[in-house]
């Protein structure tokens, strides 16, 4: 019988066992944040913020480059929010090639964004101008040690996004006026809508657009849940509101310092506010008279506001994801140059050669400005700009990155539009190109839509929004 049984089982078939990496964990994604300080060491220095210069003789509060980075196994990405007004391109791309040398992660899988503080220093001054050449060193130098530091602090993690309306601090700034009180725009013509025209009754009818309230968060803890990094957005300009002469990182520095009291850590929390879609929204509550200031108390109210609102955004989410998925496309697009008409140069030189005093008080506000700047448009050797772009996934999260003053609606339009259930739209991206207006507005006139402040075809926030939607759709269909 032991015979008949020791047959059987030679001439039965195998049985299949399972392989022994049938069932593959899941991914573990890893994290690491950090903040490096980047304040100017050598002053005085010029704050690019606006017409007249405005030299800054110290900082009232630091400067940081706050970097995040994440790790799925498969793809390595890096988030990093710098107080500045305006990265050049040049800047980003010096820092992008030092951090990839030092940590290995590629180029196209970094996102550097400016936070858009008035008061900051230029980040890409020339070697003629010693204080301003020696802060771009310490910039890219920074901006490479916070990716690099990030990097070396990935660990264990899981991350959420959540959204939460904060609409009592943004108002959109491009106002229609009451018949006769357009003032005349620095070509002597009458625009549509005006940008910030005071707050008066008198004059103001309805704003040209709308505001985007939510402030939008990623959330990044490690498996004991305690808080890694908050990587915030908010579609809000500057608050500004300080004394000439002191820089500041403005609300997005004071944001991150207060955010570590509302959320649980281990001391090590590196919380960032990148400026969303804020080319047409700020912070002055127009038809209404604000009371006064003390020097950056706007500042502290709004950053206070700011931290509150996040912490109600991270306290929605439901779980955090340990085993997100992370993707990244880049796209560089080639956008034409705005060139003035033969007329607006006529004009421009004609206002250039006005030389009498009396004259010149006859102009409209910043005629001589934007005379020069038609001058420059018209005299550009280049026919073209290529701009990068950038869709980045992290699980079911979204992000896009736009290296422009971005109007509001093109936020509000990608986010309705994206196929992820929530997507962050981050403006100036990896450079600082001018304003972003919609076709529409050029239409409507105002400041965002002069040749100068705006510098590239009048459809760019169309090719834009397209190749962005296309990215996203790229991502939404990846494993």
């Amino acid at each position: 019988m032991e015979k008949i049984l020791l047959l059987l089982l030679l001439l039965a078939p195998p049985v299949a066992l399972p392989a022994a990496d049938a069932k593959k964990p899941a991914p573990t994604l890893r994290a690491g944040a950090a903040a490096v300080d980047v304040t100017p060491k050598q002053f005085p220095l010029n704050m690019p913020g606006g017409f007249t210069a405005n030299l800054a003789t110290n900082a009232h509060d630091p400067l940081h480059s706050r970097a995040l980075v994440l790790d799925d196994g498969k793809t390595t990405l890096a988030m990093v929010v710098v107080d500045n007004l305006g990265l050049a391109s040049e800047t980003t791309a010096d820092a992008k090639a030092l951090a990839a040398k030092r940590t290995g992660i590629p180029a196209d899988r970094m996102l550097i964004s400016s936070t858009h503080t008035h008061s900051g220093p230029s980040s890409n001054s020339r070697e003629s101008d010693k204080n301003g050449f020696a802060y771009r060193q310490l910039l890219v130098e920074g901006i490479a040690e916070s990716i690099v530091r990030a990097h070396a602090a990935l660990r264990p993690a899981a991350v959420g996004a959540s959204a939460h309306p904060l609409p009592d601090e943004v108002f959109n700034r491009r106002w229609y006026l009451k018949p006769g009180r357009m003032p005349l725009n620095p070509y002597g013509k009458l625009d549509t809508v005006k940008m910030n025209p005071g707050t008066s009754p008198d004059v103001l009818e309805r704003p040209a657009g709308p505001t985007d309230p939510d402030i939008t968060v990623l959330s990044v803890q490690d498996p004991k849940r305690k808080q890694i990094a908050l990587f915030a957005n908010y579609s809000l300009h500057y608050v500004g509101g300080g004394p000439r002469g002191l820089m500041t990182a403005d609300y997005f520095g004071e944001f991150a310092r207060l955010m570590p009291s509302r959320l649980p850590g281990d001391g090590r929390l590196v919380a960032m506010m990148s400026n969303g879609t804020s080319g047409d929204i700020n912070n002055i509550p127009f038809l209404v008279n604000r009371p006064p200031r003390e020097p950056f108390e706007q500042i502290r109210l709004v950053a206070a506001k700011a931290a509150d609102t996040a912490w109600l955004a991270q306290r929605k989410i439901e779980k955090h994801d340990a085993s997100a998925r992370l993707g990244m496309v880049q796209r560089e697009i080639v956008l034409k140059y705005r060139r003035p008409t033969a007329e607006q140069v006529v004009s421009a030189k004609k206002v250039i050669a006005i030389k009498d005093p009396a004259e010149k008080e006859k102009l409209p506000r910043l005629a001589e400005n934007y005379a020069r700047n038609i001058i420059n448009a018209a005299e550009r050797k280049e026919d073209t700009i290529t701009v990068i772009l950038q869709a980045i996934r992290i699980g079911d999260f979204a992000v896009c990155g736009i290296p422009f003053e971005t109007f509001v609606e093109i936020g509000l339009e990608l986010k309705q539009r994206s196929p992820f259930p929530r997507t962050m739209v981050i403006g100036l991206a990896n450079a600082r190109h001018g304003y972003l207006p919609t076709p529409e507005h050029h239409l409507l006139g105002g400041y965002e839509t002069w040749l100068g402040t705006n510098v590239v075809q009048e459809d760019t926030s169309v090719i834009l929004v397209r190749n962005l939607l296309e990215m996203l759709g790229e991502l939404a269909k990846a494993n």
